[in-house]
């Protein structure tokens, strides 16, 4: 699997977002590792994910055209970019982030809140949906509506009036952490938290959004595709990333985690991923033997029932069950035969059971249960 991001995706240089999009779609479909069985899908996964991100992203997406593959990837692992591509590493600390702030330090032997470490991205969500079994041995693609919050269009997610000025934090001076000095037995130790006033911005706003209160989101309601993969079971969870609640700003969404149902059929029963099913057989067919059209979930085979078969006897049709999820092939279909007794005869009919009867040695007494005796020994 090729390194460079469009190779990844399998798109052009100049392919829209929506293409890339579709794109990683379809790869993610093919890799995810809750789904396929293709060697190191997991891997993968993970390149085909971050080959969307960052061909989605126009600051990173320029950058990624600018450096290439090699040199994108090196400045990213030395901290990211600023306005010109370039990488940064260690900023605003001479030895390059190795140690971090000796106050990191004591903060954890001390209980100093910890140190806000960026935008939190947003939580997940979780909702359900419910298939029948024809969906299940097929694959489908279902809307599902679920009732979220996103991020507030009048404040773009900040929960203050867009054209407010701010003002510094008094509590912080701005610097959006606190310090505090605690004498210790090895001495005075230098604490710092996040502030709580100001969350960590350093700025504070004396008005709030009039949309969202404040909040930076509101509820909709919105419409998902979500693809589920042929061979899903109940009570497994598909994952949509990026679909779940809004983060902070500059931070990624939450995910989106579908719990799936598979509904009970009228005429199968699933264990596992074998298929089981019963088949009505005349006493003739029974007797004689006879090939029959049995239906299965992928459509309608012929089974050879031979001759003396009895009632509750079971055959298998390899490979007609379910496909399976995480690995090649499919389950199997058990057909188990069940033996019909008319309700009902003709004359003709009845003198060739009786005669039947009397050709085996039995007793024939209709009025004392004959049929109910041919019932019974079959």
């Amino acid at each position: 699997m090729s390194e460079d991001f469009y190779d990844v995706l399998g798109v052009d240089r100049d392919a829209s977002e929506e293409e890339i999009t579709r794109a990683y779609r379809e790869k993610a479909r093919q890799y995810h590792p809750d789904v396929s069985d293709e060697p190191n899908a997991e891997e993968k996964f993970k390149k085909v994910k971050k080959a969307k991100e960052v061909l989605t992203d126009e600051e990173q997406r320029q950058a990624y055209d600018r450096l290439g593959h090699d040199r994108f990837e090196q400045a990213q692992k030395q901290g990211g970019f600023d306005g010109g591509g370039a990488g940064r590493a260690g900023a605003g600390d001479p030895f390059g982030g190795g140690f971090g702030d000796i106050g990191d330090i004591f903060d954890q032997f001390f209980g100093g809140g910890s140190r806000r470490q960026g935008p939190r991205a947003g939580a997940d969500l979780q909702t359900s949906l419910t298939i029948d079994l024809e969906e299940a041995f097929e694959g489908v693609t279902k809307r599902v509506t679920v009732r979220r919050p996103e991020r507030c269009d009048a404040c773009d997610g900040r929960g203050h009036p867009p054209d407010e000025s701010p003002t510094t934090c008094p509590e912080c001076n701005g610097r959006g952490q606190v310090t505090q000095v605690q004498q210790t037995p090895l001495g005075r130790v230098q604490q710092t938290s996040t502030c709580r006033r100001c969350g960590g911005e350093g700025e504070l706003f004396q008005s709030t959004c009039s949309t969202c209160g404040g909040d930076g989101a509101v509820r909709r309601e919105a419409t998902l595709e979500v693809d589920i993969p042929a061979g899903i079971r109940s009570g497994q969870t598909l994952r949509m990333e990026g679909e779940g609640a809004p983060g902070e700003r500059g931070a990624r969404n939450g995910d989106m985690l579908i719990e799936v149902e598979v509904s009970d059929h009228d005429e199968f029963h699933r264990d596992g991923d074998d298929i089981y099913y019963r088949h009505p057989v005349s006493f003739p067919q029974a007797v004689f033997g006879d090939t029959v059209q049995v239906p299965t979930l992928d459509g309608q085979v012929e089974l050879d029932i031979p001759g003396g078969t009895q009632s509750g006897e079971t055959f298998r049709l390899q490979g007609k069950g379910m496909p399976r999820l995480q690995r090649r092939g499919s389950g199997d279909q058990y057909v188990q035969v069940q033996v019909v007794t008319p309700d009902a005869l003709n004359e003709e009919q009845r003198e060739a059971l009786e005669r039947f009867a009397e050709a085996g040695g039995e007793s024939v007494d209709v009025d004392q249960g004959f049929f109910e005796r041919i019932k019974n020994s079959l």
